[in-house]
């Protein structure tokens, strides 16, 4: 069955290069394989793929979530590596992000920003055990 094995995710990127750069130098993520179109990543025993494609994808959702357990040190760290935070505002889902682009919901928080391909990734603490 599934619930026994390992699972990876995979993304798409226009530039590989430049995808190989943020994920490794504003990140901090392990680079375990690079070819001239895709690269496999280690991030905690997690593996990742980017692969190169000629058009961007448009996902209008989360693509990847990064479990941490101080996120506003987190978000402080990124942004010192130049990342810049995604605010939203979605009341039908009942989430805001308040001036340190953290959304505060009953048992977690969560904060999103965009990889160099445009991919929303995610910061996720849970408050609540």
């Amino acid at each position: 069955m599934l619930n026994n094995v390992p699972v990876l995710t995979t993304l798409p990127a226009t530039d590989i290069n430049r995808a190989k750069e943020f994920y490794e130098d504003k990140l901090g993520l392990t680079i375990e394989e690079f070819y001239e179109d895709m690269m496999v990543l280690d991030a905690n025993g997690v593996k990742i793929t980017v692969y190169e494609r000629p058009k961007p994808t448009k996902a209008d959702h989360t693509v990847m979530t990064f479990e941490v357990k101080d996120i506003e040190n987190e978000i402080n760290d990124l942004k010192n590596k130049g990342i810049v935070f995604e605010d939203y505002d979605m009341p039908d889902l009942n989430l805001k992000t308040n001036k340190n682009h953290v959304a505060v919901m009953e048992n977690d928080k969560a904060a999103w920003f965009k990889d160099s391909e445009g991919n929303i990734l995610c910061l996720h603490e849970t408050l609540v055990k």
